[in-house]
């Protein structure tokens, strides 16, 4: 099938299918704008330039310099590396049958600890909290909306909801608060480095074991990556014994 010539340069002919390959080679990141008319154009700029300055160590004769040599040596060699250990890692797989007696000889690695979901109120002074926890506890105002009033933590704009967490993401002070809280009372005031802090857990998880739907993805790649380790450091002793001279 013909290719559509996009421009020429000293004889060579820049194909559509160079310009693909071109932005396929590009960083991932880059790649999300291919379909970008304008920075598709500054990509075949870019291939252009690339032909252009070839040509052009081309006609110094670049080509017979030692630098280029060497240069070329070592391209060469990081070539033939690569496409062999691809050869030697292509066959690596891991079978749903070995995921799943990973998940199963290691159930402790996939424990989730305790966590509450919890909401709270955080105010610059102890008096302040006091009185918003009146507020509170007298009727006069929901948790939320006393939230959203005087909370100067972000997430006051949410009725003070800071989500599910667990033991370790939370100041101490806070942490032991919202741990050793009833579901659905105030606590507070609680001190720590940030303010005042009145405390609501909406909800108690207990440890568990996560799901093996929810970590099989992570055990299959970790188990390709130790397969291609060791497969790696195999062909690696299998050469040595080859090639390395002692």
């Amino acid at each position: 099938m013909e290719q559509k010539i996009i421009a020429t340069v000293g004889g060579h002919q820049i194909t559509e299918a160079e310009v693909e390959a071109f932005i396929h080679s590009l960083p991932r990141e880059q790649q999300a704008y291919v379909t970008n008319p304008q920075f598709r154009q500054q990509y075949l700029e870019q291939l252009i330039s690339l032909h252009l300055f070839a040509q052009a160590g081309e006609d110094a004769k670049l080509e017979e310099t030692e630098e280029f040599a060497k240069i070329l040596e070592n391209a060469k060699r990081d070539i033939l590396a690569q496409l062999a250990m691809r050869e030697t890692l292509k066959d690596v797989t891991v079978t749903d049958e070995e995921v799943a007696a990973y998940y199963e000889e290691n159930k402790q690695q996939f424990t989730k600890g305790e966590t509450v979901s919890a909401k709270h109120i955080l105010v610059d002074s102890e008096e302040k909290c006091t009185s918003v926890l009146e507020s509170i506890t007298s009727g006069e105002k929901a948790f939320e909306d006393a939230a959203k009033e005087a909370s100067t933590c972000p997430s006051g704009a949410r009725g003070g909801d800071l989500g599910e967490f667990g033991k370790g993401q939370m100041v101490k002070e806070f942490e032991e608060a919202a741990f050793a809280a009833e579901i659905g009372h105030v606590v507070g005031p609680v001190k720590t480095q940030f303010g005042y802090h009145l405390i609501k857990v909406e909800k108690k998880n207990e440890a568990s074991v996560a799901a093996f739907d929810e970590v099989k993805e992570a055990i299959k790649r970790n188990l390709i990556q130790q397969k291609q380790n060791a497969a790696y450091n195999a062909k690696v002793q299998e050469l040595k014994e080859k090639y390395l001279q002692k």
